[in-house]
């Protein structure tokens, strides 16, 4: 748009698109330097450089703030990949298939960019329901989907029992490791997420 004097106004979309993108940096950089409990809205405000009411006009609380921005880091994340970066491989061989999406989930978990803001996230979803809702449906539900549609594919090809429950079934793999992760009970690795689906499809019973 160009005014009555000949000068281009100001674009304000791309103003609020920088903006918002600097709050997202600042907010994930903070979690990461100084901790969750510390991480303030007037934290963030000053490192994005810019005012609180910017702040409280997009999102309601700090907890809202850092969903959204660890949304777009895990949305960056799966373009960087070339796409769905936890999308599980149908060779046939389902233990391989799970376990190397467990490994990649390994990786992230591991990540210092993911690793505090998604323990800060799922620890705040403990206490407040909303952001508990959120971050189920918007960053664990997708990928729990994932493992239902490739134990269900197992299944038509006669590798898992007809009756087996795919939503249940995931838990072997997926609640040992979020536990482990989240309450610090042992270490994390391929080898360990490894056993797990090997514990999980093969049983405990001798062959």
């Amino acid at each position: 748009m160009v005014t009555q004097s000949g000068k281009s106004a100001p674009d304000t979309t791309r103003r609020s698109e920088r903006s918002r993108r600097a709050i997202y940096e600042a907010a994930l950089a903070l979690v990461v330097e100084v901790g969750y409990p510390r991480t303030t809205i007037e934290g963030i405000a000053a490192r994005a450089g810019v005012g609180k009411q910017t702040i409280y006009r997009w999102w309601g609380s700090k907890a809202d703030v850092l969903l959204e921005a660890f949304l777009d880091l895990s949305g960056q994340a799966a373009q960087e990949a070339g796409g769905e970066p936890y999308a599980i491989p149908d060779t046939g061989d389902l233990a391989a298939d799970i376990k190397a999406v467990l490994r990649a989930t390994v990786d992230q978990l591991k990540d210092p960019r993911f690793e505090a803001p998604s323990r800060a996230l799922a620890a705040e979803g403990v206490v407040n329901e909303q952001v508990g809702r959120e971050f189920m449906t918007k960053l664990m539900e997708p990928s729990l989907q994932l493992y239902v549609d490739r134990l269900r594919s197992a299944q038509e090809a006669g590798q898992v029992r007809a009756e087996i429950d795919p939503r249940i079934a995931l838990e072997f793999f997926i609640s040992p490791l979020a536990q482990r992760w989240l309450q610090y009970t042992g270490p994390i690795s391929y080898e360990y997420t490894d056993t797990l689906v090997d514990y999980a499809l093969y049983g405990l019973a001798p062959r």
